[in-house]
Order: structure tokens, then sequence, then C-alpha cells
């Protein structure tokens, strides 16, 4: 009886150990950010949200320092499902800044929350500004006709990080309702990207160094993925409105284990809900070879675009069984590309980085078409998700033109209080500006010319696409 009872703990202790040991490596797995911002901007309470998160006041948070505090509003009347972020905004008449301490330097992603409402003073779809995080400008003249959310990744290399804030003339203002600042996980921006070209593909090397705008981020032949279902709480969007009419694809869906690899993507990277989806060409159910599928995406010429593409084969019936084309803007960005060579197995998820110049067109085409490598009966083209980003130009700015501030002439003739006010906003200028100039000039001289740029073609049909020389790396 004593051995049975001795059996019987061992076997529960045992258990027990292993139960522990799985829960340890799955807490361990969740992504914890060294720097983690979340700011409710004129909020007198915490902001709580669906998705599990809590966005402290701006002026409660030792690591957060808010210069020339502007004005705090709030809506008079939210309704019940208003998001909590959204009812408040911290309001700037002057040029003032966030800044925020660093604890870990390197790739970090920054959300501005836009969501203009009205009071008896402000309205803050009126308002126009200039923003810029560590002397990049991210947003030149800018103003928010509707809720808008601006995400950001920047290299940071100092202790500090300040985005400031500018009013584009001494009669406007600018705004904003909640900020985020948090590190991206070490893999999200990590290996080379391929240079597409008119003639070639070639390597692009410093990915993190630059300065991204996240412009489009969608789930091929999924549903809305929502921040609850994102470790990095980002929002997915189907991608039906891209799609071209004339492309040939059907949807799949998969419901087994993502197999997540320790140098491939990871849940960071995406989540399961972008990779267990995908739009295929199916060679069994397509008569010949001359179809494609083709995502269009309108753009702003003058700038450098990242273009990742999500795959993960969850469409095969067997590995080394999928080979197809990927041109981008009518160029050849990747020939036979074998998902199986680069993964291994079956349902894993990979993602390929793309860099291409947008000079003249203002839009970005991505087509995947048959490989003569694949069998009529295979699958023969597939996609899972993507991701557009525009990068910062030759200037280090990810919009137009740095902000030009102006002032009244002659604040004396409006009296001693508008005196006080204008001197008030114009050393708090001069203040930023110098802080701005030195962080551009410091961020300039670190940067690297890692490739040459060539134009890219307006006509982006079938019809034009072309072939290039492919540089193995």
């Amino acid at each position: 009886m004593a051995a049975r009872r001795c059996a019987s703990d061992l076997a529960a202790n045992i258990v027990f150990f292993l139960l522990f040991s799985f829960v340890h490596t799955q807490s361990a797995a969740i992504f914890s950010p060294p720097d983690d911002h979340l700011i409710a901007c004129g909020a007198t309470s915490a902001a709580a949200l669906p998705d599990g998160r809590s966005f402290l006041t701006d002026s409660s948070l030792p690591t957060t320092i808010l210069r020339s505090h502007g004005r705090r509003i709030s809506v008079s009347n939210p309704s019940s499902d208003a998001d909590p972020l959204h009812r408040t905004a911290r309001v700037f008449t002057c040029p003032s800044s966030y800044e925020f301490d660093i604890k870990s330097k390197g790739v970090h992603l920054i959300r501005l929350h836009f969501y203009p409402f009205q009071t008896p003073e402000f309205n803050l779809s009126s308002a126009r500004f200039h923003v810029l995080a560590s002397g990049i400008t991210l947003l030149s003249d800018f103003f928010a006709p509707r809720p808008l959310l601006k995400e950001y990744f920047i290299n940071l290399k100092e202790e500090k990080l300040v985005i400031s804030f500018y009013p584009a003339d001494r009669s406007s203002f600018a705004f904003v309702n909640a900020i985020e600042v948090v590190s991206a996980p070490n893999d999200l921006i990590l290996y080379p990207a391929r240079l597409v070209k008119a003639d070639e593909v070639a390597k692009f090397d410093g990915l993190s160094e630059q300065a991204f705008e996240t412009l489009y981020r969608v789930n091929v032949g999924g549903p809305k993925v929502t921040p609850f279902n994102d470790s990095l709480w980002r929002t997915w969007i189907p991608d039906g409105v891209f799609l071209k009419p004339s492309s040939a694809s059907e949807i799949v869906s998969y419901s087994g284990r993502i197999k997540y690899q320790e140098y491939g993507a990871s849940r960071e990277v995406a989540p399961d809900h972008v990779y267990n989806t995908a739009r295929v060409m199916n060679g069994a159910v397509l008569s010949g070879s001359n179809y494609s599928m083709t995502w269009e995406f309108p753009v702003t010429s003058g700038y450098k675009y990242l273009i990742r593409m999500h795959f993960c084969d969850i469409a095969s019936l067997a590995l080394n069984q999928l080979y197809f084309n990927v041109y981008i803007n009518g160029y050849m960005a990747y020939e036979d590309f074998d998902l199986s060579d680069s993964t291994g197995f079956l349902a894993s998820p990979h993602y390929v980085d793309f860099v291409l110049d947008v000079d003249i067109t203002e839009l970005l085409s991505i087509c995947i078409r048959p490989s003569n490598q694949s069998s009529p009966l295979w699958i023969r083209g597939l996609l899972n998700g993507l991701e557009i980003m525009k990068m910062n130009n030759t200037m280090g700015n990810l919009d137009d033109e740095s902000p030009v501030i102006l002032f009244s002439a002659n604040p004396l003739k409006r009296g001693l209080g508008a005196f006080v006010r204008s001197l008030t906003c114009g050393f708090a200028f001069v203040s930023l500006s110098a802080i701005a100039f030195m962080l551009f000039l410091r961020w300039r001289s670190e940067q690297r010319s890692h490739a040459a740029w060539s134009p890219l073609p307006v006509d982006v049909s079938d019809s034009t696409l072309k072939p290039g020389k492919l540089v193995n790396f």
C-alpha cells in the first residue's frame, strides 16, 4: 500500500513538474517589451482597453516628461461604447513635446492616436500641425478630419525620445489623444531585404537603420485581425479592396498548428490568424498558365517602400510542390520562389522583405504568377499577409518638409499677455528646434548609402511584366 501511495505521489509530482514547465515556457514566450510607454493624453485617470492594456495619464508617469503642458480637453457626453482613448486629448497652441526615458536602445514602435472631436473652445478637426520624433519629421502640415492611427518604427540610439508637436501657424494648434512607445521585438526587422530594380534584384543592407511609417497591413484571404489577437496590438485588414477583379484566386484556411521555427517568422512578426488563411492559385482548377493574383495600393511618389510578404504553405499536399514568381510594379522581384527550401516544413511561416524606390507612379502593384517549375496540377501561387511601409527620404524624413512655425511680427500690439505667450512660444520653438536639429545631424552622420536607386515603370499591367537579372544572396 505504501509503495502504491509513493508511486502515486511520484506520478503527481511529475505531472505537476511538466505542467509547471509548460506554463513557464509559454509565459516566457510572451513578448515583454523593455520600453512600454502607453499614454492617455489629457486624461485624468487611466484608460483600460479591451485588449488588456492600460494607458496611464500623461501627467502621472515618472518616465515621461511633458514640456509646455498645453490644455486638457474631453468629450462632454461620451457614448458608452466610445474608445476610452478617444474621450480626451491634449491641445498645444505653442511648440510642445513629450520626452520619454528609453531603457533599451534599438527599433521602437511609435503610435500616435488622433481622434478629432469638438468642444466649445476647440474643433480638433481644424487643427494643423507638424510632428517630429528625435529630429525625424513624421507629419508635416497634418490635419485629422476623421479618426486616424499613425504607426512608425524608428531606431532609437539615445536614452531619450522626444516627440514634438508644432502648430502649423500662429492661428492653429496641435493635438494628440494617445501615444504608444514600445520596444520592437529583436526579430521584427532583422534580415537584409531584396532591392528591386529595373534590371536586377540586389541586396539591401541596413534595414533596421531606416525609419518607417506603416501604410498597409493586410490579412490576405482572411478576416480582420484586431489588436486583441496580435501580440504587438496590430490591426490587419482584409485584402479584398486591394485585389484586382481579374485575379484568379481562391481562399484556403488551415485549422492545424502553425509550425514556428527558431530562425523563421515568429508570432511577433505576424500572428496565427494571418498564417492560417491564404489566397492561392490552384492549378487543378485553372487552365493554362497566363493568370495571376494582383494587389494594388496607392502610395506617394518620391520615397522608398518596404514590402513585406508573409508566406505559409497551408495548401500543398507535400513539400517542393509550390513554386511561383513575384513581381513588384512590373519587375521580377523573386523568380521561382520555393517556400519549402526556405522553411523545410509545410505550415511553417516565412516572410520576405522587398525594397523599391517609387519615383514616378503613385501606385504600388504586387503580382504573383506561376513559375515554369510548378506542375499544372499543383498550387501555383500563395500569399498569407502583406505589409507596406514608407521609408525615410534622403533628408531623413517621412513627410514632405521640415516644419516652419509662424509668429506675429509685432506681438506687443496685441497686449502684454499676447507678448508673453509669443515669447514663451518662441523660446520653446527655438529650444525644440535646436534639439531636433542636433538629433537630425547625429542621425544623418550614422546613415550610409546602401544601394543606388532607379525609377520604376508607370504601367504595371500584366503585359508589361519584365524579367530581371536575379542576384542570389
